[in-house]
């Protein structure tokens, strides 16, 4: 029988928006690639958008899009971890996290290990409308027959998990590690064929900032649909702590090269110490603030600066006024 030749006319297509987990680094309907070498933060980075959506919070701990301004609400989450037991480590994160575990579920992996292809992602889709997928690492789930390094082989696979994502509208995070590759641009320090990064349509770089042992850099070194994030900062505490710091100065060549970044200046400063402060969600008191700042040397009115970029608002409570993210 003769194949009939489709054909579309772009005068048909209807224009549609991308709506966004993470503005602008993880798009939802999509796959976003998040990179890095061992130990940098990776994981913590994923478990920690993930316990977020689980509580209907953005990144910041804010209850509102920091993008649209919408109000958030819980959203299911899909883990799947081949790396790190899901008892003594994946569900401690979470809970260090504040994760609400009741919307976290993942494929049963028991019987025999899970392959992207193979069908029981798009069930669990079905089953939870799931709105983020973490797959880590990715390698663990292209399956035998897929080589990561060969295009012809990993293209079709990732055009399959393109098409899963856009289907059910769910953002898809892959953690992948860094090839041996120094001095080379970071957009081809990810491990497997440079066709992974092709398919994704963002893919970030965490790594160690080198004057701080415990704060991490997320960098975007791709965005297809949006202008690229300024890099980002994260800092990592005991018993799993997270706290999300806001924008900072920083290059993904110089940090894989071990060069450290330029040093913050104060108005980056000053929203750093605000986000570590107010990033829980909670008021403070804004004479405890201003005093606690003067200590790290910020002013009050680079205070005023970072406030006002930061949407935070005031509200006053008998005599003393409090601050907020919103």
């Amino acid at each position: 029988m003769e194949k009939k030749t489709g054909i579309y006319n772009m005068a048909h297509i209807r224009e549609t928006s991308t709506e966004w987990l993470w503005y602008p680094y993880i798009p939802y309907g999509k796959v976003t690639i998040i990179q890095g070498d061992p130990g940098e933060g990776k994981t913590t980075l994923a478990l920690n958008i993930a316990a977020a959506l689980t509580r209907g919070r953005s990144i910041t701990g804010s209850g509102t899009d920091p993008h649209t301004g919408q109000e958030l609400y819980p959203l299911p989450v899909i883990i799947q971890s081949a790396e790190d037991g899901l008892a003594d480590t994946i569900k401690p994160r979470l809970l260090a996290a504040d994760a609400d575990c009741g919307y976290i579920s993942g494929v049963d992996e028991s019987a025999y290990p899970l392959s992207i292809t193979d069908g029981r992602l798009d069930e669990v889709l079905r089953l939870t409308n799931a709105r983020l997928i973490i797959l880590d690492p990715l390698q663990a789930y292209l399956g035998p027959e897929v080589d990561m390094h060969r295009v012809n082989s990993i293209r079709p696979v990732m055009t399959y998990l393109s098409n899963m994502a856009e289907q059910f509208g769910a953002a898809v995070i892959l953690i992948g590690h860094m090839n041996k590759n120094m001095g080379t641009k970071a957009a081809y320090r990810g491990l497997g064929s440079i066709d992974l990064t092709a398919a994704a349509r963002s893919v970030l770089l965490v790594a160690r900032d080198k004057r701080d042992e415990d704060r991490r850099i997320v960098m975007q070194i791709k965005n297809s649909l949006a202008k690229e994030g300024r890099p980002v900062a994260f800092r990592l505490g005991e018993n799993n702590s997270f706290t999300y710091e806001g924008e900072c100065e920083a290059d993904p060549d110089n940090i894989l090269m071990g060069i450290a970044p330029p040093q913050p200046k104060q108005t980056d400063l000053a929203r750093q110490f605000l986000m570590s402060e107010l990033g829980g969600g909670e008021a403070k008191p804004v004479k405890a603030l201003t005093e606690k700042a003067e200590t790290l040397g910020i002013g009050y009115e680079t205070l005023k600066v970072a406030k006002k970029i930061l949407g935070i608002v005031s509200d006053k409570v008998e005599r003393a006024w409090y601050w907020k993210l919103k």
